[in-house]
């Protein structure tokens, strides 16, 4: 979410606002989905605070996910590089932060190769965070449909499959980004010893027990393969990928949507029509 503040209040609470900039009245700033923490606990001392039994996500916990106006504490408000536009940094603070931290999480090095299941608001940034940051890392992506296998194609994709199909080499790592189930299956597949799946995605669908059943422990968990949760974005991820993209240029694809056509743009999303990422304006 992204907006200019109208308001600060005179007693800023210390805390979770400590270690972070200043808020002024008139700054352009964004909300992630990331709300807030307790700001005491171990993980929120460590700066883990996307790991706090009292984490608060915008939009499930606060209201404001879907409003002209947020009350946010200022720990938690990110000041937007000015070289990136509002359509632009929406996607930022959720998709691309999120895809940040999974990229991170892969511990992939230059020279490696790694896949991406699903390529929609998420996949399409990890794809040119990577391409500026790994320059020859190999990129290997997995979708449901021709278009967003040719999209991932145009971005440059190494190499582009159906869900099912398998890549021409095994991969060091492979981020999910998909709400369903039968992705993890499938890369599980295609990792090469050691290799790790990281599964960027907040929510599954509800389990589908017949997929655990079915797991192949020879050709999907052995060699010492890793599957990782990404629970949620730090602060410190969503400042870290605002600051490449503005170096990086790393701009979405995006398509706007009217405030009030919001149901519109979730019922597209749901029935996977979407190049890149949706954003509402307010205003």
């Amino acid at each position: 979410m992204i907006g200019t503040v109208e308001e600060v209040a005179t007693q800023i609470s210390k805390g979770m606002s400590g270690g972070f900039n200043r808020i002024d009245v008139g700054q352009r700033v964004g909300v992630a989905w990331i709300y807030s923490a307790c700001g005491k606990c171990k993980y929120c001392l460590a700066g883990n605070e996307n790991l706090c039994e009292q984490f608060r996500a915008t939009g499930r916990d606060a209201d404001g996910g879907y409003a002209e106006f947020i009350k946010v504490l200022s720990g938690f408000a990110h000041p937007i590089p000015g070289s990136i536009s509002d359509s632009d940094a929406a996607p930022l603070l959720c998709a691309g932060a999120v895809g940040y931290r999974s990229l991170r999480l892969t511990n992939i090095k230059d020279g490696q190769n790694i896949g991406l299941t699903g390529f929609g608001a998420s996949g399409h940034l990890v794809l040119k965070m990577i391409k500026h940051k790994y320059p020859n890392i190999r990129v290997f992506t997995f979708s449901r449909n021709a278009q967003e296998r040719e999209f991932a194609r145009s971005l440059g994709a190494d190499w582009a499959g159906g869900i099912n199909e398998a890549p021409p080499v095994l991969l060091e790592a492979i981020i999910d980004t998909t709400p369903v189930w039968n992705p993890i299956s499938e890369a599980l597949k295609h990792l090469s010893p050691g290799g790790r799946l990281v599964i960027n995605a907040i929510r599954k669908e509800e389990i589908d027990k017949d997929i655990l059943q079915k797991l192949d422990y020879p050709s999907q968990l052995w060699m010492e393969k890793e599957i990782k949760s990404v629970a949620n974005v730090t602060r410190q991820d969503v400042r870290e990928f605002l600051d490449l993209a503005a170096e990086a240029g790393i701009k979405p694809e995006v398509e706007e949507f009217a405030l009030k056509d919001a149901n519109q743009a979730l019922g597209e999303l749901k029935q996977g029509k979407i190049r890149g990422a949706k954003v509402l304006r307010a205003v």
